[in-house]
């Protein structure tokens, strides 16, 4: 005749109870594998963000150079100021809007340059600017050729 041994009340829900906690090791394991991901993650998000930001620059200044010529064939020269152009865009956020200045011949009459400034954090890639003029963007007095991973027109 087999006889059956009492259970011991409770031991049955100490064990579930140890099976559902984590150890320090798992745990540690866990904690590494997210710190590696944010390690290589977060630079590339910091450069997205900054590249869209650069984007916006590049989509302002083309905008005001189409502007500009609308102007020119109407009046015959260049605006001097954003106020003159058929321009309702708004000033980019993170961009400081220069003024518009007589370009490379030195009358405003058949040539312009505009320069756009960043400004505040720019994700660790420091103060650069965006200049555009009657023949579109010049990256000789762009300082953002300095940072050719946020260049909007870099590839």
């Amino acid at each position: 005749m087999l006889t059956h041994l009492p259970r011991r009340q409770g031991s049955t829900s100490r064990t579930r109870s140890i099976r559902r906690a984590f150890s320090l090791v798992e745990l540690s394991i866990v904690v590494i594998i997210i710190g590696v991901l944010a390690a290589f993650g977060v630079p590339r998000l910091l450069k997205s963000v900054e590249r869209s930001k650069a984007s916006e620059a590049f989509k302002y200044m083309t905008s005001v150079r189409d502007s500009q010529e609308r102007h020119s064939m109407r009046n015959g020269e260049y605006a001097s100021t954003i106020a003159d152009l058929d321009f309702k865009q708004a000033d980019p956020k993170y961009f400081v809007v220069l003024p518009i200045e007589p370009g490379s011949t030195g009358s405003i009459e058949d040539s312009w340059s505009m320069t756009l400034r960043r400004t505040g954090a720019s994700g660790g890639y420091g103060a650069y600017e965006v200049t555009f003029t009657q023949e579109g963007y010049d990256p000789i007095a762009s300082t953002i050729e300095a940072y050719p991973e946020i260049h909007p027109m870099s590839r």
